[in-house]
């Protein structure tokens, strides 16, 4: 995921191809008038900071702040929360106030240094492996044998067209290959990716990109405040990139795995006529502070978005806990404020008919009975403490009320080793890949969609020329442009098929309205539990494995109709494309 959930175990591989053709215009579509946006009066004088109140309790928060001494900035009543600057001990003294329920910094807000000044590069293949949980590596072994897949000329149906559709197992193993015939999704259906942004002029992506209703919520942020490179340079006026872009490519591959079209070229996504929307939350360096997150969710709401994927967890805290005597008042007031900012923000758009979709995790833990939490404070960079954790403790949004966790499996079918997983937290189970699922480790056991070639270039992996430069990078033009494909593995990986799937079910049985289709969001999750394949415990439940020197073991718990490891089964889209109401 991660950033979605946490860096995992696994080895996560990546191998690149092209397929080439012109993108297609992308579809015109009208916006609906969102409800009340927050209010900003100006800007702030010091630190920012939001401020969460108890319900009914605006008025005593905003005298809290006074009394604090800080400067109110805005506020959002839709959830909650005003908007403030405040000096030294600004948190704990607001904080103290009984009609506070959480204080959070706005980490959105950076400083922006001159672009053309300033040499450093972006993120390290590192880091942003770390935020996203999808890590790519080098590998000596081909990935271009002709043997290691069907010939696309072996494939039957619409995907038989799809120059690498061969290479997608997972769209065999939950039968979209099928189900693009008799359910390739309605141009009526809104995807929103939360995500690091998406690449809307891919050639596998911009027929089914909506630009003009896709929003970048996140600043980029050059450098954190060690003055050690974040974001690293801006590539636009402001720091705001486009709307169309995707300097990381974790967005762009989570949104192709949803609805890259059926069109001949490359791959092809879960719900291939469906729409995706950008609604970016995720910094370049891929991590996911509150305010856009919040930010995000309010705008998928007020525009009728159906599904929205959340491949992520919020930053700072991979597990937010209320009281944890190792943190220091202030942190347990910014973790309260992401628990409670962001459930208000998923429960306002759920109750407008947004379906919520999440990546589970890549820490191979059972979040049922976490222990220790390594990873937190993830920011500012060199943060981190080992602090103890319990099931009081949540990873948020996979742990959030009303949204359906996703945790992956591999190729074999078994749950992913560095998937995280928990009877009261996996909801279903998906193909995210797993390169360690078998004989040694393949880049092919992993799930193959489209990459931005500026973030493969920035990475190292192809060359000045767009050759590859290692065995993980294959380059397969067949016409006359250009398009990249990468190998990721996660549970970042795994949602997108959900998603994908719950598109299907709206597109099938949505009722008009709001300019699209509207399915409840509690009727999408019955169908798709319902729909799932069910899938047991591993016998013995004990599922003990070894990788990188060590020895791991994991506990499934459960039945067969719903278990820590796969939850109501695996997302099914041929079936989902076939049940009768």
């Amino acid at each position: 995921m991660r950033r979605v959930a946490s860096g995992g175990m696994a080895l996560a591989a990546m191998a690149v191809f092209t397929a080439c053709s012109a993108p297609a215009a992308p579809p015109a579509a009208s916006p609906a008038t969102p409800a009340a946006a927050p209010q900003r009066s100006a800007a702030p004088a010091g630190p920012a900071y939001l401020v969460f109140y108890a319900d009914g309790r605006q008025r005593q928060a905003r005298e809290a702040v006074r009394t604090a001494g800080g400067t109110m900035v805005g506020e959002d009543a839709r959830l909650g929360y005003l908007m403030a600057s405040g000096g030294d001990g600004f948190v704990e003294k607001v904080g103290a106030d009984g009609s506070i329920v959480g204080v959070s910094p706005d980490r959105s807000i950076g400083f922006v240094t001159d672009p053309a000044a300033d040499p450093t590069t972006g993120p390290t293949t590192e880091t942003a492996a770390r935020r996203t949980g999808s890590t790519s590596s080098t590998r000596t072994e081909s990935t271009s044998s002709a043997a290691a897949f069907p010939d696309a000329e072996s494939l039957t149906g619409p995907r038989a067209g799809e120059p690498l559709a061969g290479r997608q197992w997972d769209m065999r193993m939950i039968g979209a290959d099928r189900a693009h015939a008799k359910a390739p999704g309605s141009r009526k259906v809104l995807v929103g990716v939360i995500d690091t942004g998406v690449d809307g002029k891919h050639p596998d992506i911009a027929p089914n990109f909506n630009r003009e209703l896709s929003r970048n919520f996140v600043t980029d942020i050059p450098k954190d405040k060690n003055g050690d490179t974040l974001d690293g340079p801006c590539e636009a006026a402001g720091c705001k990139d486009p709307v169309d872009e995707d300097d990381d490519g974790h967005g762009t591959h989570v949104a192709s795995t949803i609805a890259s079209p059926v069109n001949g070229i490359g791959v092809a996504g879960v719900a291939p006529d469906v729409q995706i929307v950008n609604i970016r939350a995720g910094q370049d360096s891929g991590y996911f502070f509150l305010k856009p997150s919040l930010d995000a969710l309010t705008y998928a709401a007020d525009i009728g978005v159906d599904v929205v994927n959340m491949s992520y967890y919020v930053d700072p805290w991979l597990f937010n806990c209320k009281s944890n005597k190792s943190d220091t008042k202030e942190q347990q007031l910014e973790q309260r404020a992401i628990i409670t900012g962001m459930q208000r923000a998923l429960d306002y758009a759920r109750e407008r008919g947004v379906t919520l979709i999440s990546a589970l995790g890549n820490g191979s833990t059972d979040l049922g009975h976490p222990k220790v939490d390594k990873e937190s404070p993830g920011f500012p960079p060199g943060e981190k403490k080992v602090r103890q954790v319990d099931n009081a403790c949540v990873d948020v949004p996979a742990e959030s009320g009303g949204v359906i966790s996703v945790s992956a499996v591999g190729p074999s079918g078994r749950k992913a080793i560095y998937s995280d997983y928990g009877v009261e937290q996996t909801d279903i189970a998906a193909p995210g890949g797993d390169a360690l699922d078998g004989t040694g480790a393949k880049a092919t056991r992993s799930i193959l969609a489209a990459a931005p070639e500026r973030v493969l270039r920035a990475a190292g992996r192809i060359d000045a020329d767009g050759n590859p430069k290692g065995s993980d990078v294959v380059k397969d033009c067949t016409r006359g442009t250009c398009s990249y494909y990468q190998y990721l593995d996660g549970t970042s990986m795994a949602a997108p098929h959900a998603a994908g799937v719950a598109a299907i079910l709206v597109s099938r049985f949505g009722k008009p309205g709001k300019g699209g289709l509207e399915l409840a969001p509690a009727t999408v999750e019955e169908l798709l539990y319902k729909t799932a394949t069910r899938k047991a415990c591993p016998s013995p439940r004990e599922y003990v494995y070894k990788a990188y020197g060590q020895t791991v073991t994991q506990d499934c718990e459960g039945g067969q109709d719903d278990n820590g490891f796969f939850g109501h089964g695996v997302v099914n889209a041929w079936n989902a494309a076939t049940v009768e109401p």
